[in-house]
């Protein structure tokens, strides 16, 4: 299972582990939707485009990684390795979001807490840099419904 805290109130950076070990460091971008982490050495970086509806990831070279489609609503998926990942939100009124494979759901994306920013990721069949990518298009995601609630 992968698991993000944030590290400051102040600042939209993320502590991430594995199965309770320390993994890599979310750092969201402070002017657009995204951000970039280090993994095994290898820096990736997390675009959006304007609207948040479409995250892609990309290695140092600038190559596509992965790939999230139609961010936002009720389904929505994620490119990786030759596979997609299919999402959906779980309710209405729920941030959290279920992974689902042939109709079953098998993981979910979640905030542990209404009152907390961390977040929870229990993905078994991705494979953990894309899991860090949906990670990252996650807290993305919610950051922009919490930011377009407080606008309201």
């Amino acid at each position: 299972m992968l698991t993000a805290r944030p590290t400051s109130s102040w600042r939209n950076r993320y502590e991430v582990a594995l199965d309770g070990r320390p993994l890599t460091t979310w750092e969201a971008s402070f002017w657009k939707q995204g951000g970039a982490f280090t993994l095994d050495g290898h820096r990736y970086e997390v675009r959006s485009n304007a609207w948040g509806t479409k995250s892609t990831m990309v290695d140092e070279a600038g190559t596509e990684i992965a790939a999230a489609d139609r961010v936002g609503r009720k389904r929505w998926t994620v490119r990786y390795a030759g596979q997609t990942y299919e999402f959906r939100r779980h309710s209405m009124w729920s941030q959290r979001q279920d992974l689902y494979l042939g109709g079953n759901a098998v993981g979910h994306a979640r905030r542990v807490s209404v009152w907390r920013r961390e977040v929870e990721l229990d993905l078994p069949v991705v494979p953990v840099p894309a899991q860090v990518f949906v990670l990252g298009v996650v807290i993305a995601l919610w950051d922009a419904e919490t930011a377009a609630v407080a606008a309201s």
